[in-house]
């Protein structure tokens, strides 16, 4: 890792505006300085994002820069901007739309809706543990016992800090870990 951050030093010394390949260096160094996913810098990934997209637009790359744009401002700045990409062709299969798009939701307390975008992304997805991870709080959104959302909250509390713990730049939850500067959001 000390030769991947003293690499991308050197090239932000000699080049001036950054490349594709810089850009997303740059987003993993973000996430690779951190020791946990609460001093992660989401206002500097989202604008990092926000210049590769620029430069090669994508409509994972939105996707991505929602998650960026959520963390940093609130599920409802990155639901806004998920649900602007939603309609791409080339997403419509794509299970981590419908899952991020889920936790979002979740987020925001809509739970029936979370519900539904868990259950999309799980029948979406042909990995049978990713279905079953997605299954989980896709049943857990569910009403029960007439106590919704305490339920789901006291699940998503724990599903988080375990994912959290193992994801990795663009993965399905999108809680990664690095040691930028900015204080995290709790939206």
């Amino acid at each position: 890792m000390r030769r991947g951050l003293a690499a991308l030093q050197r090239v932000e010394e000699l080049a001036g505006a950054l490349g594709p390949y810089a850009l997303q260096a740059e987003i993993a160094a973000c996430h690779a300085r951190a020791r946990t996913a609460a001093e992660t810098d989401w206002q500097r990934i989202a604008a990092l994002y926000d210049a590769l997209a620029q430069l090669t637009p994508s409509p994972v790359i939105e996707l991505n820069r929602a998650v960026a744009v959520a963390m940093a401002f609130g599920p409802i700045a990155g639901l806004e901007l998920i649900d602007t990409v939603a309609s791409e062709p080339s997403l419509k299969a794509y299970h981590l739309l419908p899952s991020v798009r889920g936790d979002f939701l979740f987020k925001l307390g809509r739970f029936h809706e979370a519900q539904t975008e868990f259950e999309r992304a799980a029948s979406l997805t042909r990995n049978a543990r990713e279905r079953n991870l997605l299954l989980e709080p896709a049943r857990r959104c569910a009403p029960s016992h007439g106590d919704e959302s305490s339920a789901a909250r006291a699940f998503f509390k724990t599903f988080s800090a375990v994912a959290s713990n193992r994801a990795s730049p663009g993965s399905r939850w999108h809680r990664c870990s690095n040691r930028c500067t900015a204080a995290p959001t709790d939206r």
